[in-house]
């Protein structure tokens, strides 16, 4: 990040914009929506500048820019449109320690403005460090499709009421529970309703801390692929328990003040139990947080969801589950395999490879039959079990096989070839996982298979 977003005081204070036409124009309407005082030089103005000068909601210079001009000023815009004129406010701005913004000139820049959604006093401000400003007001325009226009006036109420309810509520986390309440319900409401609703929120909830678990899928790594709820969710939470294949990415939607406990497990490695984790669920959802329990893909496909919620619910803590795409999705879109298909397998199963205490045991026969077709997490380690078991079991050896390892991140990458090759596949290639191995389905888009010839590619490659 070249450029550090920061919201200045303006009430009062003084921006001059050098230049008079269009461009200056541009700037002083902008700045007009603060409080700042403004100060605007240059000769021959825009007739818009005149008359906004004689409403006096400015002060018009109608000159040539001089360097005094800047005195007494905390910010100064650059705004003649000539290259050489620009260059000489923002030589005489540095020269004063007065921030400056010369319009298509970065190098003479001190700050740059961003797109603004304004629901005043909410501000959004937008930024792309100059480099694609018609992609920061295609930003800006989703945005002010999604907030209410009377946003402001309902963060205005609330400003009243800061003192009275930290008064009142003395806690941190029952004063968080009032604000999320309030916002949540008054969301889009006239700001009479939203005080009503404060009243009522105050004189009638004496707003004990009451905790709540939520088991949220984040999917299968990549941040978009998360529902909105899950990512409303996280962005609430107190407290984030999160497994280890939760990528930072992911960890970075929660808000700052969010605690993060990690209790991922890794494999042959001595690591937290799962007693432990309910434990801290239990415990954390006891103090009165709002607690997500962040599980990798979805939490009810081999997330040991059921042993979580039995202590919780044992503890009389509410749960709410929210799924995500599991990773055996991700990874058939990302080899652009369909997991059903007519005429080859009307059904697909989810398996694990890996049991309580060991390699898991299946239907093998099941699985083996001609057009089965199935998943399998926690595989890479299992391979020539699984390998072993299903040829035991009257699979064919050219039975088609894609891997798919880190399916939806940067470094995703795919791996295909037959069961006879499986091990080898995954050997050979430093799959290490996470992986998925899809059994029974390989790639649309690769031909070598009529041939049993295996191969591999990388997100981004052909």
């Amino acid at each position: 990040m070249r450029y550090f977003p920061i919201l200045i005081d303006l009430a009062g204070r003084l921006v001059v914009v050098a230049g008079a036409g269009e461009a200056a124009l541009q700037k002083v309407r902008l700045v007009l929506k603060s409080e700042a005082r403004v100060r605007v030089v240059g000769e021959g103005p825009h007739r818009e500048l005149v008359g906004l000068a004689g409403r006096n909601r400015i002060d018009l210079i109608d000159r040539p820019f001089r360097p005094d001009d800047l005195d007494g000023a905390v910010l100064a815009y650059g705004a003649h449109g000539d290259p050489a004129l620009d260059r000489a406010v923002s030589a005489a701005a540095r020269a004063r320690g007065v921030a400056v913004n010369v319009i298509d000139g970065p190098e003479q820049s001190d700050f740059i403005t961003p797109a603004i959604v304004d629901r005043d006093p909410v501000t959004v401000a937008i930024g792309t460090e100059g480099a694609a400003p018609v992609l920061a007001r295609m930003i800006k325009a989703r945005i002010e499709a999604t907030l209410p226009s009377g946003l402001g006036r309902v963060a205005a109420v609330a400003a009243g009421l800061r003192d009275r309810v930290a008064r009142q509520l003395r806690d941190g986390a029952p004063r968080r529970r009032f604000w999320r309440l309030l916002f949540e319900a008054g969301w889009g409401e006239k700001p009479a309703s939203v005080a009503a609703l404060a009243e009522n929120l105050l004189a009638d909830d004496p707003l004990e801390p009451a905790g709540k678990v939520w088991l949220v899928g984040a999917g299968p790594g990549d941040p978009e692929l998360m529902t909105l709820k899950a990512r409303r969710i996280l962005d609430g939470a107190d407290v984030v328990v999160h497994d280890r294949l939760v990528d930072q990415p992911v960890l970075e939607l929660a808000r700052r003040e969010a605690r993060f406990i990690p209790v991922g497990k890794t494999p042959g490695v001595s690591s937290i139990s799962q007693g432990e984790i309910n434990d801290i669920l239990v415990a954390e959802a006891s103090a009165g947080h709002r607690v997500v329990r962040l599980k990798g893909g979805d939490p009810l496909i081999f997330g040991r969801a059921d042993e979580e919620m039995a202590a919780l619910h044992a503890a009389g803590i509410e749960v709410e589950i929210v799924p995500g795409i599991t990773a055996a999705s991700a990874a058939a879109a990302a080899a652009k395999i369909s997991l059903t298909r007519r005429a080859r397998n009307q059904a697909v199963a989810l398996i694990t490879a890996r049991g309580s205490d060991g390699p898991a045991e299946h239907d093998w026969r099941a699985l083996a039959a001609d057009g089965s077709a199935f998943a399998v997490y926690m595989g890479v380690g299992q391979a020539r079990f699984l390998q072993g078991r299903l040829l035991l079991h009257g699979a064919r050896s050219e039975t088609p096989v894609t891997v798919v390892e880190n399916a939806s991140r940067p470094d995703e990458r795919i791996v295909w070839g037959t069961l006879a090759q499986l091990p080898a596949l995954i050997g050979e290639n430093g799959i290490t996982g996470p992986a998925v191995l899809l059994i029974g389905l390989s790639p649309a888009h690769q031909g070598a298979m009529a041939l049993g010839a295996p191969g591999l590619t990388s997100r981004g490659a052909a």
